[in-house]
């Protein structure tokens, strides 16, 4: 902690959280047995961020390909949520957490939808860490949904094609209340965006660890951190520029 710069931290971290199956398979037991540690990774990285000072946290918790998982993997998934948003969601509110959800969150069941709502309407009001789980969720489902919304704007006359920018296209995404991600971090030594907010990180920087999502903790957040801290961020500019401003 002593070697980060406060004034330097990234407002919105991003975080794909790859290796539970992995993991737990390391260790002689079932798939399931890996996701129910990562939600210790869960609490003790949101915990590290808050007492950090970051302001954002999205975690890729269900893309939409995962629905094409084994059914029983599938099944537990989608109770684990449940469970976990019954008792996280106090600890959440007493820490004052906003807690989001995006993605496609039809496709979940019944139950989860439910608790999803009420975990949200239980935080509505904190002003804290806004968290952000990415459920059922997977960046081309979330274009292909925006350029549904700017197109119907357009043919009601609410908007004419020259007035289409980047940024109509970023108020129509389902997270246009927060800032782009200046850090995605990327666990299990996995190379790859796997179709998560491919439009909100044009730039960001870059992470990956061989560490198992089980296993991160925040000396691993730290890690990240302290590497994000270290590169020159010049939104394609030269370094002379970005030292003269």
């Amino acid at each position: 902690m002593e070697n980060l710069d406060l004034h330097k931290l990234p407002k919105h971290i991003a975080i794909i959280m790859d290796g539970n199956g992995r993991w737990a398979q390391e260790q002689g037991q079932d798939r399931l047995f890996g996701h129910y540690e990562g939600v210790v990774s869960v609490r003790k990285v949101v915990e590290a961020a808050t007492e950090i000072g970051i302001k954002y946290l999205t975690l890729y918790a269900f893309s939409t390909e995962n629905w094409d998982r084994p059914e029983t993997e599938v099944n537990g998934l989608m109770s684990l949520f449940v469970d976990t948003i019954a008792k996280e969601v106090p600890d959440l509110h007493k820490n004052n957490i906003k807690l989001h959800f995006i993605g496609n969150l039809a496709l979940l069941p019944e139950e989860a939808q439910k608790a999803l709502a009420a975990g949200m309407e239980q935080t509505a009001q904190n002003t804290g860490l806004e968290l952000i789980i990415a459920l059922s969720y997977s960046s081309r489902w979330e274009l292909a949904e925006a350029a549904k919304k700017i197109a119907l704007q357009v043919q009601n006359g609410l908007l004419t094609i020259d007035q289409i920018t980047e940024a109509t296209l970023s108020k129509n995404l389902t997270t246009s209340d927060f800032p782009d991600p200046e850090l995605l971090i990327r666990t299990s030594g996995e190379f790859r965006i796997s179709n998560f907010l491919l439009f909100q990180i044009a730039y960001a920087e870059l992470y990956f660890t061989n560490t198992r999502w089980p296993n991160f903790r925040k000396k691993d957040l730290i890690d990240a951190l302290l590497d994000y801290q270290s590169r020159e961020r010049r939104f394609g500019k030269t370094s002379q520029q970005i030292t003269s401003n």
